[in-house]
C-alpha cells in the first residue's frame, strides 16, 4: 500500500477478540460456578447469565456469559474479553458506570427486562474485580488461561494493526483473536506495524514499522516481544518506513527487509538490510548510497531458495532489481536491473502507464515468481532463472498482496485488489483467484470485503484469512465501539476448498489490519 494512507493514520481503534476452548468430548457438563472463578461467578450469574439476557438459552446479542467457555466465544463480531487486557476489552466498557473507572459504552450493562428484574448495575468493587480478572489473564476457577495449552505446536495467525502499534494472534482451530500484543518502541506516537512474518520454524515472527526504525522478533510460545534491533542507521538521515521483512526460506537463520527513504531532491534512496535472527541482529546494509548502490523506491522482495539471490521491487515504474549480494566480494556483477515489460528498465514516481510493482511473491517450487502491479491492475508472472516475462494476469483495480497455496489439491493464487468494485458503498476491494499451474482464472471472491491488502493461506487447516483494513472514513461503521475513534477493521474467513466463507462473522480488530501470516506454513 502506499505510504501516504498510512502514515496519515494518528488515532487507535478498539480490537475485539474471540477465544473459545474446545471441549474434550462432544458432551459437556457446565458446573454451577460456570467454571469461573468465585468473585467472577458471582457477578456473571447473577447479574448477566439471567433469563432473558445472556444465559445459555437466550443468548441476547448472541452472547452466553452462563460459564468461561462461553465468554471466550464472544459474540460473532469480537470478543468481550481479551486476557490480559483491559484496555480493549469491551465487557468492562458495556458494565461500568463510573467514568472515573475508564470508558462507557451506553446502554449500561445489565439492562432492565422488566419491572421484576431492573438490572442491578457492578458495584465499584465488582467492577474492580471483573478488571483485575482480566488482567491476570481471565483464568477459570482452576488457573487455567484461555490458549495456553499446546504453546509448541498450536498453529496461529499474526496480524498487523497499522493504526493501533498492535499485533493480533489468532488461534486457527477457532478462527478468533487470541491475543494482543503491544508492539513498537514509542509510546507517544504510532509507529504503523507494516510487514510481518513468521521464521521456517514457526518459532519466531519478525515485524518491522513503517513510521519506526526498528524490527521486533515476537516469541509464537509465549506471544511476546522477545527482541528489538535498530535499523534506521541503515537508512537515509535514520528514518524508518520499513516495508517488507523477508525470512530465510531454508532455515531460520538471516531475513532482509527494505526501507524507502524520501528525500534527495525528491528521489527515493532506499536500503535492504541483512539481519541475523538469532540473535537478532542487523549485520549488513546495502544501499542509501553505500558502496555506490541504490536501490529507487523498494518494496516488495522475495528470494531463491539458497537465500543468495533477491528479487527486489521498485514500487514505481517498471523495474525489478536482481540483487546478488555475494557479487561484491567476488567482483561478480551483483545488481541487475529487470524490465517488466518491452521497454528499458525505469524507477519513476509520478509516471503514467508504469506497472508500478508493489509485491513479490516467489511459487512454491521457486520456478518464477508473481509481481502485483498496482498501477496496470495486473499480476505478471516472471521466470526465476531467466528473468524473462512468463504471462500477464488480469486482475482486480489495485492489486496488492497475494499467497500461494502449498497444498496440491488446491493449486491457487490469492490476490488481493484493494480498491475493486464492490457493492458499494458496504464493500470495496476483491480477491482473485488463479490457478497457478494453468494461469486460468478460477474465481473472483467479492465478500464483506472493505479495501482489503493482507492475505494468509493456512494450508494446515484448510483457511483463508482476508483482513478489510477498512481505511476510508466513510467506510462501514463498527459493530462495537470503545476508547477513540471508531472505526476499526476486520477479517473474513473463507474455505480453501470451497473457496466459500465458513461463517457470516465479521471479526472486528484494530484501525487499519495491513499484514497477516500463518505461524506454521503446513
Amino acid at each position: 500500500m502506499k505510504g501516504s494512507l498510512f502514515i496519515s493514520i494518528l488515532f487507535v481503534v478498539l480490537v475485539y477478540t474471540v477465544i473459545s476452548c474446545k471441549p474434550k468430548s462432544s458432551v459437556t457438563v457446565t458446573p454451577a460456578d460456570g467454571n469461573f472463578p468465585p468473585e467472577i461467578a458471582n457477578i456473571m450469574l447473577n447479574k448477566c447469565a439471567t433469563s432473558g439476557c445472556h444465559n445459555a438459552a437466550s443468548r441476547a446479542a448472541g452472547l452466553a456469559l452462563d460459564s468461561w467457555e462461553h465468554l471466550f466465544q464472544g459474540d460473532g463480531q469480537g470478543s468481550v474479553v481479551i486476557p490480559y487486557d483491559t484496555i480493549y476489552s469491551l465487557l468492562l466498557y458495556r458494565v461500568n458506570t463510573d467514568s472515573a473507572l475508564g470508558f462507557i459504552v451506553p446502554p449500561s450493562q445489565p439492562p432492565t427486562i422488566s419491572a421484576s428484574n431492573p438490572g442491578t448495575p457492578l458495584s465499584r468493587t465488582e467492577y474492580l474485580s471483573l478488571s483485575n480478572w482480566i488482567a491476570r489473564g481471565a483464568p477459570d476457577k482452576n488457573g487455567n488461561i484461555p490458549f495456553a495449552t499446546d504453546a509448541d505446536t498450536r498453529q496461529k495467525l499474526y496480524m498487523t494493526d497499522q493504526g493501533s502499534d498492535l499485533v493480533s494472534v489468532i488461534d486457527a482451530q477457532s478462527m478468533v483473536v487470541m491475543r494482543n500484543i503491544r508492539v513498537g518502541l514509542n509510546p507517544t506516537s504510532i509507529e504503523s506495524p507494516h510487514n510481518i512474518v513468521a521464521s521456517s520454524d514457526g518459532k519466531s515472527v519478525y515485524v518491522c514499522f513503517y513510521a519506526g526504525a526498528y524490527i521486533q522478533k515476537i516469541d509464537t510460545r509465549t506471544d511476546t516481544v522477545v527482541e528489538s534491533v535498530s535499523i534506521g542507521h541503515y537508512g537515509i538521515d535514520n528514518i524508518g518506513s520499513w516495508n517488507v521483512v523477508f525470512p530465510s526460506p531454508a532455515a531460520d537463520t538471516a531475513l532482509l527487509a527494505t526501507n524507502l527513504a524520501l528525500g534527495y531532491s525528491g528521489s527515493a534512496a532506499g536500503s535492504v538490510v541483512y539481519l541475523n535472527t538469532s540473535p537478532l541482529k542487523a549485520k549488513v546494509g546495502y544501499g542509501g548510497f553505500i558502496d555506490g548502490i541504490t536501490f529507487t523506491h523498494p518494496h516488495g522482495i522475495c528470494s531463491n531458495f539458497t537465500f543468495d539471490t533477491f528479487f527486489i521491487a521498485s514500487e514505481y515504474g517498471n523495474t525489478i532489481y536482481r540483487f546478488f549480494p555475494s557479487g561484491l566480494q567476488t567482483g561478480d556483477p551483483f545488481l541487475k536491473l529487470i524490465s517488466l515489460d518491452a521497454t528499458p528498465a525505469v524507477q519513476q514516481d509520478g509516471a503514467q502507464g508504469w506497472e508500478d510493482p508493489h509485491a513479490l511473491f516467489m511459487a512454491p517450487d521457486f520456478s518464477k515468481y508473481i509481481v502485483t502491479c498496482e498501477g496496470t491492475n495486473e499480476v505478471r508472472v516472471m521466470d526465476a532463472h531467466t528473468d524473462k516475462l512468463d504471462t500477464v494476469l488480469h486482475a482486480g483495480t489495485f492489486p496488492q498482496e497475494a499467497v500461494f497455496s502449498t497444498n496440491p489439491a488446491t493449486p491457487y493464487l490469492f490476490v488481493t485488489c484493494m480498491l475493486d468494485a464492490n457493492n458499494a458503498p458496504y464493500n470495496q476491494g476483491s480477491v482473485y483467484v488463479f490457478d497457478y499451474n494453468t494461469y486460468q482464472l478460477k474465481t473472483v471472491l467479492y465478500g464483506d470485503f472493505y479495501q482489503p491488502h493482507g492475505i494468509c493461506v493456512d494450508d494446515r487447516d484448510g483457511l483463508v484469512y482476508i483482513p478489510s483494513s477498512n481505511l476510508n472514513p466513510t467506510g462501514p461503521p463498527p459493530h462495537h465501539c470503545l476508547p477513540g475513534n471508531c472505526h476499526p477493521g476486520w477479517y473474513s474467513v473463507y474455505s480453501l476448498n470451497t473457496l466459500k466463507p465458513v461463517n457470516k462473522y465479521r471479526y472486528e480488530v484494530p484501525l487499519a489490519p495491513y499484514s497477516i501470516c500463518s505461524r506454521f506454513a503446513k
